[in-house]
């Protein structure tokens, strides 16, 4: 794959990932290409789905198209998980500059987290999604990395979503809330409850400021907060119903990628929906190549250790 020219993003795309791989995915990818002439694909997975891709471009695109054969193993789900695992070594090794699966989501951040590495006092790296909202969009995180996490984890995923508001977005001082069931104080569950002093305390990316628990109201308007954090089962719930909602009657305004970006890594990893359709993965690959081409995963950890970060 060629390397070199900064306007072009080597993206490493999961075949075997997906409720429908690999044609959807070969599907997804094939039209990300057509969309994006410095996109260079290496297909992770059946040499017979990359070669349909491959076959489906012009003579002259045909370079840009790189392959990493996957064979079946004993199991399915060993083959399957085989796939994102490669593609994460490739992006370990230099070969590509960022991951794009729509495989499981655990496979996915475990193979990202040990074949990359995490960044320092990053224990459970979480998964950021992108919103619209009335006011312009918000960073919705965990969606689904961490289900359970403890106080500590929240506050480190508060943290990372104020660097990426800052770096991706351009935000000045984003403003960090905590999602619950009320603005009042004391509303929520143990977590809600013990996490607020130590939101407030936090010395947060970018000039981040922490601005108190906000509701689900809060996320579709954007008009008090730019980053909403919260656990991964619950963060997960919401994203899908918001998700199915703007898709039936419209966000609102524009549209955002359905993909989440694992944040805490040393790498960029994007994952899409196992549901996914054709345009939804060349949507995910083009977001993966604008982080790629926005060098954010170096910029999100420059600002993220500019303040105290604790080493594990």
């Amino acid at each position: 794959m060629t390397v070199g020219d900064p306007g072009i993003a080597r993206i490493a795309v999961d075949l075997l990932g997906g409720d429908h791989a690999p044609a959807v995915v070969v599907d997804g990818a094939l039209l990300a290409c057509q969309a994006d002439p410095a996109l260079h694909l290496l297909l992770v997975g059946p040499l017979e789905a990359a070669d349909e891709l491959r076959a489906a471009l012009p003579l002259a695109d045909r370079g840009r198209i790189s392959t990493l054969a996957i064979a079946p193993g004993d199991r399915v789900e060993s083959w399957v998980e085989s796939g994102v695992r490669s593609a994460v070594l490739a992006v370990a090794q230099g070969d590509a500059d960022a991951v794009l699966s729509a495989g499981n989501t655990g496979a996915t951040v475990t193979s990202a987290a040990l074949g990359l590495g995490r960044r320092p006092g990053v224990r459970r790296p979480p998964l950021a999604a992108v919103l619209p909202t009335t006011a312009g969009r918000l960073v919705l995180l965990d969606v689904g990395s961490s289900v359970d996490p403890d106080e500590d984890t929240v506050a480190m995923h508060a943290r990372l979503g104020s660097a990426y508001a800052s770096v991706v977005h351009g935000i000045a001082e984003p403003r960090v809330g905590l999602l619950t069931i009320g603005t009042e104080r004391g509303k929520g569950d143990r977590l809600r409850r013990a996490l607020p002093p130590l939101l407030a305390d936090l010395d947060l990316p970018g000039g981040g400021r922490y601005i108190g628990l906000v509701e689900g109201n809060d996320v579709v308007t954007g008009a008090v907060a730019d980053v909403v954090v919260t656990d991964g089962f619950t963060g997960n719930v919401l994203l899908k119903g918001l998700e199915t909602a703007y898709a039936e009657l419209g966000p609102p305004q524009g549209s955002l990628p359905r993909a989440a970006v694992l944040l805490g890594v040393e790498g960029l990893v994007v994952v899409c929906h196992g549901a996914a359709s054709a345009a939804e993965l060349a949507a995910g690959i083009a977001f993966a190549a604008q982080l790629h081409r926005q060098a954010a995963v170096a910029a999100m950890a420059e600002i993220h250790t500019q303040r105290g970060v604790p080493h594990e």
